[in-house]
């Protein structure tokens, strides 16, 4: 298996005052360290506040580590693509994540005008062909956000992750805010292009279901550590960190609760 990804001892401290006259409060995250071959799926669980966000933000480099090392490998092949970058990321709420001032197209123009070399008709070729990769229209480049339903609005932040051929891509909670069926085409959709593209995904969520059917292994984390870590199946049958199994049986609960109302 071919790895793509080596995260060292990745550390963050963050500290922030929550009001005028109290004290500083700190959140220190890590060290975190893992590694990722190509075409896997890391799934991030944990209770509100333990550090999946801020951890996803990090390995995206939208936030600077205070220490550590995020290490991407590279085959010749990605190192000589003038448009590579190797991680990008898909935000919780898809809607709020594009400028309502900007058509889905001038959004994915600007993009590749700002991080690559291509020419006017290179870079018109790809977005008609990312558009076409997530299963959106050629129309839905004239589109704003407010004129696509959630589940178009969650394809046109999938393009405009892909739009710059990334070996990685982070997603933060991305089926949230969408309903059921739509939950289940975009997950379809994330699978298919994972298989298509080698794609590797680190992905953040609440859901055991969803960790359970898409991802390949996965970290649960606390106050800014991963406590428990392994191959999905395995770390969610048999877990041995006592929040892990409170998730497991929260899920459980959950889905046997629904059940019953059906």
């Amino acid at each position: 298996m071919t790895k793509i990804l080596c995260v060292k001892d990745l550390s963050y401290t963050n500290s922030r005052k929550t009001g005028l006259f109290s004290a500083p409060r700190t959140f220190v995250l890590g060290p975190i360290s893992f590694d990722m071959v190509k075409g896997e799926t890391i799934a991030i669980i944990g209770n509100n506040g333990a550090g999946k966000s801020l951890t996803a933000k990090v390995l995206a480099g939208a936030i600077r580590p205070s220490s550590g090392s995020i290490t991407f490998i590279t085959d010749e092949t990605s190192q000589q693509s003038s448009h590579s970058h190797p991680i990008r990321m898909i935000l919780q709420h898809s809607s709020s994540a594009m400028n309502p001032a900007l058509s889905l197209g001038s959004v994915l123009h600007n993009t590749l005008k700002l991080n690559t070399r291509l020419d006017e008709a290179q870079r018109q070729e790809k977005i008609k062909e990312t558009l076409k990769l997530v299963g959106l229209l050629r129309d839905h480049y004239y589109y704003y956000s407010h004129m696509m339903s959630d589940g178009q609005q969650q394809r046109a932040a999938l393009a405009r992750a892909l739009i710059l051929d990334p070996k990685i891509i982070v997603a933060d909670e991305p089926f949230a805010a969408l309903d059921p069926s739509v939950r289940s085409q975009t997950v379809n959709l994330i699978l298919k292009l994972q298989h298509e593209l080698g794609l590797g995904f680190v992905f953040i969520s609440h859901n055991i279901g969803i960790v359970r059917h898409i991802s390949d292994r996965v970290l649960v984390m606390d106050k800014g550590q991963i406590i428990e870590a392994g191959r999905t199946e395995e770390v969610l049958a048999d877990p041995k960190e006592v929040l892990t199994q409170k998730l497991v049986q929260s899920h459980f609960s959950l889905v046997e609760r629904h059940a019953s109302l059906v």
